[in-house]
Parts: C-alpha cells; sequence; structure tokens
C-alpha cells in the first residue's frame, strides 16, 4: 500500500483497520511537490479519490478484503512518527502526549525544535514554565496542531519523551 501511495506522489501518514470491514487510509502531499489536482500544502477531494481509485485496484489484486476503503488527509492534528516529520514541522506548535506523567502531566504543548540531533519542546507564550529538553525515542505521541484545539488522528508510534 505504502508503494502505491509513494508511486502517486502523496505521503502515506497512517492505516487503520476498523470493525466493520472499515479501511482507512491517510495520505499527505510532500511538499514542493506540484499536483495535477492543483497547487497548494493540503489534501483536496481529488487527491484522495485518485488515491481511492488506485488503491481499490491494489488491493483487489493483492486479495485484501474490505467492505469500506476511506482514504483522506490526516487533518490539522496530524501525527508525527518519523524524524522526516520532526524535521517538516519544526517550528510549529504540537503537542506532545506522554504515556507517563512527567512532572504531574501527561500533555505538553509548545513549539517543536532541533537541538543538537534531539529536540525540544518550546512553551507557548502563555506558559511560564521554562524550556523542556526533549529526545526522540519510543513511548511518546507527538501531534501537529493548533493552540485550544482537541482531538484529532490517533495512533502509537515514536515521539518524543520530556527530560
Amino acid at each position: 500500500m505504502a508503494a502505491t501511495v509513494a508511486g502517486l506522489g502523496y505521503e502515506l501518514v497512517d492505516i487503520e483497520r476498523v470493525p466493520a470491514g472499515t479501511l482507512r487510509v491517510y495520505i499527505d502531499r510532500v511538499p514542493g511537490r506540484l499536483y495535477a489536482s492543483g497547487a497548494g500544502e493540503f489534501v483536496t477531494v481529488d487527491d484522495c479519490e485518485q488515491v481511492t481509485r488506485q488503491l481499490q485496484y491494489a488491493l483487489e489484486v493483492d486479495s485484501v478484503s474490505y467492505a469500506r476503503l476511506e482514504v483522506s488527509s490526516p487533518g490539522l492534528d496530524r501525527p508525527l512518527r518519523t524524524e522526516a516529520d520532526y524535521q517538516r514541522f519544526a517550528g510549529q506548535e504540537v503537542s506532545l502526549t506522554l504515556k507517563l506523567p512527567f512532572q504531574g502531566r501527561k500533555v505538553w504543548k509548545g513549539v517543536l525544535g532541533p537541538r543538537r540531533r534531539r529536540w525540544r519542546l518550546v512553551p507557548g507564550a502563555d506558559r511560564a514554565q521554562t524550556r523542556r529538553q526533549a529526545r526522540h525515542a519510543a513511548g511518546a505521541q507527538a501531534r501537529r496542531g493548533r493552540a485550544g484545539r482537541r482531538g484529532g488522528v490517533r495512533g502509537t508510534g515514536a515521539g518524543f519523551h520530556a527530560r
């Protein structure tokens, strides 16, 4: 599936198999690439339609059973899983969810910034707290998002860990 999506020029962000046979595929545009459906950084309905058609064919060839195929963008609360994701969204506001609390909190919000082969989370102006050093590690999940926004795509994967 990843090869099919990449072959069309998109990034495969996530795949979910949910009850009742629904297969959800989240795609994103690759920065700097030109698309037939028009310019812009956000996935369009035409992009989803193109990927859906190609995936239906590929899934049929591979004999993958599903009742319904849904292709969409990951939304504004896109999960960050790979090092490339962290580099792409450096300087933007993220929400960091830890598996275990750190200083009494599991959720941290701030601006994602690089620092010597690690990542740091700089709290927003509304926080009086000092900078927190973070390192890329399994067991946490970072998500791109806007201030005050809740919800979004969920999943597990590499994230970062406050230190």
